[in-house]
């Protein structure tokens, strides 16, 4: 019996290879229980309209009439928490930093132009 179950579990484990299922995370530099998902947007853009679709649900959520909530989410707040973790996470800093110093640059680029004029 038990040699037929884990005949079975391989068999099982061979499909779900084949199949690829199990493929969203990827293991996060050898870390055990750790791992990364790809997000696949079109550009900056698009990253940054996800990110305050993200805070407009968290916002809307919060303004929840716990009344009409369902059973099936008995937590709200912690689902709302988790939005905002995820938006916190994609927010692109660094790349605002870079916009900082094109907006400043461009800034003084206009005032050397506006002087010159």
């Amino acid at each position: 019996m038990e040699t037929e179950e884990k005949k079975e579990a391989i068999d099982l484990m061979s499909v779900m290879g084949e199949i690829r299922y199990f493929g969203r995370l990827k293991p996060y530099k050898n870390k055990d229980n750790l791992f990364t998902v790809d997000l696949k947007v079109t550009g900056y853009t698009d990253l940054s309209l996800m990110i305050t679709d993200l805070l407009k649900a968290s916002i809307s959520a919060l303004e929840f009439d716990s009344e009409c909530i369902s059973a099936a989410v008995p937590s709200p707040e912690i689902n709302v928490m988790g939005l905002l973790e995820i938006a916190l996470q994609l927010f692109p800093l660094g790349e605002m930093e870079l916009l900082d110093e094109i907006h400043s640059l461009y800034l003084k680029q206009k005032k050397e132009s506006d002087s010159t004029e």
